[in-house]
């Protein structure tokens, strides 16, 4: 199997314009690569730190030969020409129903079938670390592993946010970023594989994949992590959504050293 010809014509469509605009915004340092499954779908789990960070990944997923697939809010497939798009290139509806839930799952199994990589970041939103490391995450990608069995590949980038600092409303151009990508070896759930999906198998999971995503980073940065993982729910923020914004929308602590609390 693998991806429709006209889901392919449409990536080398985005990608004719999508290309230039990201090798002009960014130099590029790419590693790891080697470790992305070949022949097969896999789950590719960022960390998420500036809202133009799905396009870098894809961007380079896509120079690997690896199709993106996200997942999207489902009214967004109703949209003229937009929802076109998404179709075409199968990404993947997300509903709160149950059997929205079960029909996002299906089209999620057809893309790992098809060769894909499903893009799901285990945060489920921009960290709200004020450091920028990875936080406490949700389940989805933990869940969806366990339930099909495809390979778990943490990926870690950063730089980014320099060109588009978290919740700005600006871009910041000059002098000229560079955007780092370090891929890892797909993280071991094997232990996971048979038991019941409780929330404590999938709270481990998670953990396992959220790990392995701060070790790159860790390595990208050059710097520690903090040895307790940032907790929406403990700090008493929301656990989605935006965070409050400064006057000129820049996020106050989008500097990596900006000092924890």
């Amino acid at each position: 199997m693998g991806e429709s010809r006209g889901s392919r014509v449409m990536f080398t469509f985005l990608a004719s314009w999508v290309r230039p605009v990201m090798n002009g915004l960014m130099a590029k340092e790419w590693r790891g690569q080697e470790h992305l499954p070949r022949g097969t779908g896999m789950i590719v789990c960022p960390n998420h730190v500036t809202e133009i960070d799905p396009v870098v990944v894809a961007h380079f997923l896509y120079n690997q030969g690896v199709m993106p697939h996200f997942l999207a809010k489902a009214s967004l497939f109703g949209v003229p020409v937009i929802g076109g798009i998404l179709r075409t290139i199968k990404q993947i509806p997300v509903e709160r129903s149950s059997a929205g839930a079960n029909r996002s799952l299906e089209a999620a199994r057809e893309a790992l079938a098809d060769g894909g990589g499903i893009i799901i970041y285990p945060e489920g939103t921009l960290t709200r670390d004020p450091d920028m490391w990875p936080m406490k995450g949700r389940t989805g990608a933990a869940r969806l592993a366990l339930q099909t069995g495809a390979p778990v590949v943490p990926l870690a980038h950063w730089g980014a946010h320099e060109v588009f600092p978290r919740y700005a409303k600006r871009f910041h151009l000059f002098p000229r970023k560079r955007s780092r990508v370090l891929v890892g070896e797909p993280v071991d759930l094997s232990e996971f594989h048979g038991a019941p999906l409780t929330r404590t198998t999938l709270d481990a999971a998670t953990d396992r994949i959220l790990d392995a995503i701060t070790a790159l980073l860790a390595e990208l940065r050059g710097e520690e992590p903090p040895a307790e993982r940032w907790d929406p729910a403990r700090k008493q923020e929301k656990g989605l959504g935006r965070r409050s914004e400064t006057p000129d929308g820049d996020d106050p602590d989008a500097s990596p050293r900006g000092g924890r609390p």
